[in-house]
């Protein structure tokens, strides 16, 4: 009987000990990344931990509590303590301002709903982080994110996490290819966030019942609007809320507080039919607003697109897929017709409600747990 000479591979996919393989892991300071942290360094990996400094702690954006706070670098510091692995603080400020906070303002004040976790992991977190990690000599990057890579036929492919509930995947649909074949998600396959609890329970970790951030790091208490006042000095002009016939109904104190889909808060009580923000005008300074049935949207413009399918994206003058245009609503079945490798009308199926620019729309096998990419919507209608 011939003798099975196929390589061994660790749980991280390498063939070798796991004393020989350095992987680095991205602690946010929450349960989910010291777990990553901790389950590595009981399996015997050579685990250095990272943590990015991202804003002044000090400054008035600071929050207690949101995923890069300075408690949350205390508690990073500590699990790697308690598990004997090297820690280390990055500064990533300036990076973080140009690539994220910047263009979150930027994008809010032009009328866009912008979601800067996705641009954070995608240039910060799995750039310039990732490419420390290399200078680091690990052999990869593990984070506490909730989401799947499977190894498929033409090599690694990004799969929704088995709880749906706390799928992550459409915050990372920007990961590349290159990036993949380099990152590991060992909490992807996990049934629940008990399960992980469980297991910071089981590694004795102080962060075992530290309570998820909930909101955008560098927003305290989900107020956009007080936080891009202070990035934009006098971004918050007054002006006309309107009906789609340019009628005013009332006025408001700065497009920057509205999004498209708003019901509440527009001050313009009294009508027999409730309406909703449809449109942004922000050269105008007007709010529009309509009945709910102008929120519906069948035709979404993306651009930017990173296609994750295994075929070239221009190949097809269609690909069936099914697409998630929010983080909180499932995926529904579409049509992508690619205008070039890089942009696309989607046709949803069924139309939604409150498509807004700056949100993503991310791609998903129809019936299956594959992620095969995603853009950003630019414009609504």
């Amino acid at each position: 009987m011939p003798l099975d000479t196929a390589p061994h591979l660790n749980s991280l996919g390498f063939a070798k000990p796991e004393s020989e393989t350095r992987v680095v892991v991205a602690m946010s300071g929450g349960v989910d990344s010291s777990v990553v942290a901790a389950q590595l360094a009981e399996e015997g990996y050579d685990v250095v931990g990272v943590t990015l400094q991202l804003y002044d702690h000090g400054a008035a954006l600071a929050k207690k509590g949101a995923c890069c706070a300075g408690l949350d670098i205390h508690d990073a510091r500590r699990v790697a303590e308690e598990m004997g692995f090297p820690h280390y603080v990055l500064d990533y400020e300036n990076v973080f301002k140009e690539a994220v906070i910047d263009e979150f303002a930027d994008s809010y004040l032009a009328g866009a709903t912008p979601v800067p976790c996705i641009r954070c992991n995608e240039r910060v977190k799995f750039k310039d982080l990732l490419e420390t990690a290399r200078d680091l000599d690990a052999d990869c990057m593990a984070t506490g994110h909730y989401i799947q890579r499977k190894m498929g036929a033409h090599g690694p492919e990004l799969h929704s996490a088995a709880d749906a509930n706390r799928d992550q995947s459409y915050f990372l649909f920007s990961t590349t290819p290159e990036q993949l074949d380099y990152l590991r998600f060992p909490l992807g396959h996990l049934p629940s966030k008990d399960a992980t609890r469980a297991l910071a329970a089981k590694y004795g970790l102080s962060v075992a019942d530290k309570p998820d951030s909930q909101d955008i790091c560098f927003v305290p208490n989900g107020n956009y609007a007080s936080v891009i006042e202070k990035l934009r000095p006098g971004a918050a002009e007054p002006g006309e809320i309107v009906d789609i016939e340019g009628n005013v109904l009332g006025r408001h104190e700065g497009v920057l507080h509205y999004t498209v889909g708003q019901r509440r808060g527009l001050g313009i009580g009294g009508l027999e039919t409730p309406l909703y923000v449809v449109k942004l005008d922000v050269e105008a300074r007007r709010v529009i607003v309509g009945p709910k049935e102008m929120l519906s949207t069948a035709i979404v413009p993306v651009r930017e697109i990173n296609w994750l399918g295994d075929a070239d994206f221009m190949l097809q003058d269609e690909w069936h897929v099914s697409v998630k245009v929010r983080s909180t609503r499932a995926p529904r079945e579409a049509v992508i017709r690619p205008l070039s490798a890089t942009s696309a009308e989607v046709e949803l199926l069924t139309p939604e409600e409150g498509v807004s620019p700056g949100q993503a729309c991310v791609f998903y096998e129809t019936g299956g747990s594959r992620i095969l990419g995603g853009g950003w919507i630019w414009r609504g209608y």
